[in-house]
Parts: C-alpha cells; structure tokens; sequence
C-alpha cells in the first residue's frame, strides 16, 4: 500500500478463528482479532489491569455488542467501538483494518475515523510481583530473559524445593563421572540474586496455590502475593512399581542428591544394576563404573537407545562400553527388588537373578504436575499451555519439564531455551513471540563416546538411506532421505557435522545438489 500508516501483519489464515493476536505497529501494540471471515483491531492495552494483553481475551457476542472479554479482570472491550461496557468512560483505540492477497493490514499511527479519543495518560503503577515456582534451568533462564527484556518490570521471589542454589542438571553426569566438580554445577549464586533484587526461598517448596486471592504457600509457611505466577515445577523420575522399590539401595538419577548418593555407594560397595538402558541409564552407569563398580544395564529392548538410535549404532555402542567393563542384559524385564533390610538384586521374569549392591532406575520423568492439578489449573500428562506458556489461567505461565504444548512434553534443553525466551517476552509484555514445537536432537554425555541422533531415521515407503561405515576409524553415518530433504541422522564416533544435519532437517531444505558430498560433512 502507499500509505506509509499502513503495515502488514501476517497471513490472514495465520490467525486461528475467534482468536486475536498482539501485533507491533510502529510503537502502537495492537490486538488483531479474526471472527469468521471479519478482522478487528483495538489497542492492546488494558486500561483496567494496565496490561498489555487484550489480544489474549476471548471474544463473542455480548448483547448483541461484539467484544473481547479481558484476560485479567474480564471487563469487555467493544471490537467496532472501543468502549468498555462495564466503565463507560474507559476506552481503547480501534484501527483500520484490510485483507490484501490474503495478508492482514493495519493502519498504525492514527486510530481510526470511529475510534473513541485514547484515555489519558495514567501515573506509574506500582511495580507487579511475580512469583516463581522452581529454581532449575528453565525458571532460571526465563528470568534471565526477563531481566534483559525489563528489569524493572516486577518484583521478583523464587521458591526452590532443593537445598541448593540453583545448579545445572544437564551436568550431573559429568560430576558422577569425577569430570565436573559439584562447585562447577552452580549457575547462579546467592550474591547474583541480591544483585537483581530477587528473594531466593532455597528449601522451601510451594505446597499451595490460592488463585482466588493470587498467593501461594510454602512449606515453610511463607505467603507470598503474586500479580503473576511462574510454575516451572520440573518432572519427576518414574520408580517402577516392582516390589522393593521402596527399599535402601534403590534409588533414581535425577537431582543433586541422588549424585551425591550414587557416590557414597561407589565407596563402600561394589555392584550397581541400572535398569534403563537409554540415554540417562547409560551416562549413570559410564559414570558408576569410572568410580570403580561393577555395572550391568538392563534394558527391555534388544538394542540400546532404541528411541534414538538404528541397531547398527547401537550395537557400535555397546562394544565401546563393553570395553569400560560395563555388562548388560537385554530384553529383560525385572519383576521384583529384592532383599531384606537393604536391596542385595534382581528378579526377571524369567526366574533369573542378579546380585547387586546399587539398584538405580533410569526409565524416564513425567511431569510434576501436582501443584497445578491441586490448584484447578488444566492438566493432560502436563500443565496445559498455549503458544505464550499461558495457562488456562490468563495471571499463570508455566515452563520447563512440567508443561505440555500442543499434545508434548519435553525433556530436552533446546526447548526449554526456547519456551523461555517465548515466556520472558510476554511477562515483560514485549513483543508478540509463540512458542511452536520444538525439534530436538540427541547427544550422548560420556566420554570418549561421540553418539548424535536427530529427525526421523526408521525405514518406510518413499525413503531412502545413505550409510558410511569406516569400522577403522569407528565412524558409522545412516541419513534418511524423503523427497529430496533429510529426514533423520544417526551418527556415532564422528558427530561434528550434526549440527549442519539437525539443520537441513528443521529447514527442509532441497538435499539434490548436495546429495554426492551429504555422508562427508559440510
């Protein structure tokens, strides 16, 4: 368009029906909202709660008036008029809008002709508090963000369930493998908090949350008031319903304590099963057996990291680990603990017997949803949040380990990055970020053992697979072709171009010109 007021948004079927989103034009945030085949625009900013978040209300038809019901106190905003319905005298602009070749436009600078005049300008409120439930990576890396976006923005109180400041999980492998010291975990310390005006409850988990009065409870009888509230609660290990689970020696590996545990065994005895033989199972037992006992994995499967790698790759890696005098048992599956006052092995189901002094379970997290469910808050297997990591709840976010988007949950790093930034960006009202799934890749933490394995590599109609085997070197590469694009990477003892795969997978990028120089890296 010539009118240089004029700015294009996005797609119009980029907007989901009776739904709005938060548009930038020019400095003006703008919720643009789809009914039917119809747009309207009106200004994001709610007058009432002093937020920018009209773009995130639900609209409908109010006494034959069609509005938008505020997120926050829920006060109706007129689509056509800008006129609040239950404060007559409170207002938001309304702006042109068009539909050309399918994209959404709207005029910026100067409301429209119908618009009511803009309220006043209002005094500084005070600032707003947010409370957060977790102090692990993804609630660290939220505030992170947040405080780079507007540090300023709110008053800020943590409650962490460990009695640990804040530490980075994704290391504990390499601290029960004597690689990384436990002072090498830490991420943020007690004076960085103080720096940011942050109160850190360490010890003191949020055992209630009052969204009636907006106040959470902790254990230690601490209230906190909260104008926004941040769940990132985690996931827990799953314990295996076996008989003796309940007994000493057996244990998980998932937290700080569960190393500093693994540890003290690896001192006084000698024998540890670990029953997962994934990812987590593997790195536990590399690390058991360089503190000096002796290891076999069971696993269910006939190969390990079956979720992640080809046969061929896993059976490269288990001769490497083989080698570091670690055994394993596969395709087992155990049936009992047993023991008498202390774990002393396993039972499969097939009558054999394992002794052990050390039973750990490696066999997956679920999200720690707990809180939330008691709170009324919308639940499947995690805290249900929408492409903001809203919950149902418009003054509750949640991130991390605990939360499901879109039918996922996630367990991996690179999401909860991003879930972060996305988060960050809508509690410091800045910008209009979604969070869309996330893909991920897989890197196995041992050392001396390079495994990476990304997209989609199982055989099926249409596909076809390019193999490198260099059995001198110990480098096997399996790539999955589709229609001309990668689909899937399986890598093992040469891993450095994973990267540049993981990539041509995510952007579905034409492979035909590179197909000849594909196996041989970048």
């Amino acid at each position: 368009m010539s009118d240089p007021h004029w700015v294009s948004i996005c797609a119009f079927e980029d907007i989901y029906p009776e739904s709005g989103v938060c548009a930038l034009v020019g400095n003006e945030q703008v919720a643009v909202f789809r009914i039917r085949d119809a747009l309207y625009a009106i200004g994001n900013f709610d007058p009432i709660s002093g937020a920018n978040v009209l773009s995130r209300g639900i609209v409908g038809d109010l006494g034959g008036e069609l509005v938008v019901a505020s997120p926050i106190y829920k006060q109706h905003f007129n689509l056509t008029t800008g006129k609040c319905l239950e404060e007559p005298e409170r207002w938001v602009p309304v702006y042109d809008t068009r539909i050309v070749d399918g994209h959404v436009w709207v005029r910026g600078n100067a409301p429209a002709a119908s618009a009511a005049p803009p309220p006043p300008p209002a005094a500084a409120p005070p600032a707003r508090r947010l409370v957060v439930i977790g102090n692990g990576v993804a609630a660290m890396r939220t505030l992170e963000e947040l405080i780079d976006l507007d540090g300023a923005a709110y008053e800020i109180e943590v409650f962490g369930a460990e009695p640990h400041q804040p530490y980075n999980r994704i290391l504990l492998s390499s601290t029960l493998a004597g690689e990384k010291s436990k002072e090498d975990l830490w991420t943020h310390s007690p004076q960085w908090f103080d720096a940011k005006g942050i109160r850190l409850h360490q010890g003191d988990a949020v055992v209630r949350i009052d969204r009636i009065k907006r106040v959470v409870h902790s254990a230690r009888g601490v209230a906190a008031r909260y104008d926004r509230l941040l769940i990132a609660t985690g996931a827990e290990p799953i314990v295996l319903p076996l008989p003796g689970r309940d007994l000493p020696g057996v244990m998980t590996f998932r937290d700080l304590s569960d190393v500093e545990q693994m540890l003290s065994m690896a001192s006084s005895h000698q024998s540890c099963i670990v029953i997962g033989g994934g990812l987590l199972g593997l790195e536990a037992a590399s690390g058991l057996a360089l503190r000096g006992m002796q290891v076999t994995v069971v696993h269910s499967s006939e190969y390990l990291m079956n979720r992640q790698l080809d046969p061929h790759a896993s059976g490269l890696l288990r001769a490497e680990m083989e080698t570091r005098g670690i055994r394993f048992r596969m395709s087992s599956r155990t049936e009992a603990i047993l023991g008498g006052e202390r774990a002393s092995g396993v039972r499969f189901s097939d009558g054999q017997t394992l002794p052990a002094d050390l039973i750990v379970m490696t066999t997956g997290i679920t999200p720690n949803i707990e809180l939330a469910q008691a709170a009324g808050l919308a639940c499947g297997r995690g805290i249900l949040v929408d492409d903001t990591m809203q919950t149902f709840d418009p003054a509750i976010y949640a991130v991390g380990e605990c939360v499901e988007h879109r039918g996922t949950t996630y367990g991996l790093v690179a999401p909860l990055w991003e879930q972060a930034r996305v988060c960050a960006a809508h509690l410091a009202e800045r910008g209009v970020r979604q969070y869309r799934k996330s893909p991920t890749y897989t890197n196995l933490k041992v050392s001396g053992v390079s495994v990476f394995a990304a997209g989609d590599h199982e055989p099926a109609s249409g596909r076809e697979s390019l193999v490198l085997r260099d059995a001198k070197r110990g480098v096997y590469k399996h790539l999955v072709i589709e229609n001309e694009k990668l689909r899937g990477a399986v890598l093992y003892g040469d891993t450095k171009d994973g990267g540049w795969y993981f990539d041509l997978i995510n952007e579905g990028r034409d492979i035909g010109a590179l197909r000849d120089q594909l196996l041989f890296g970048a």
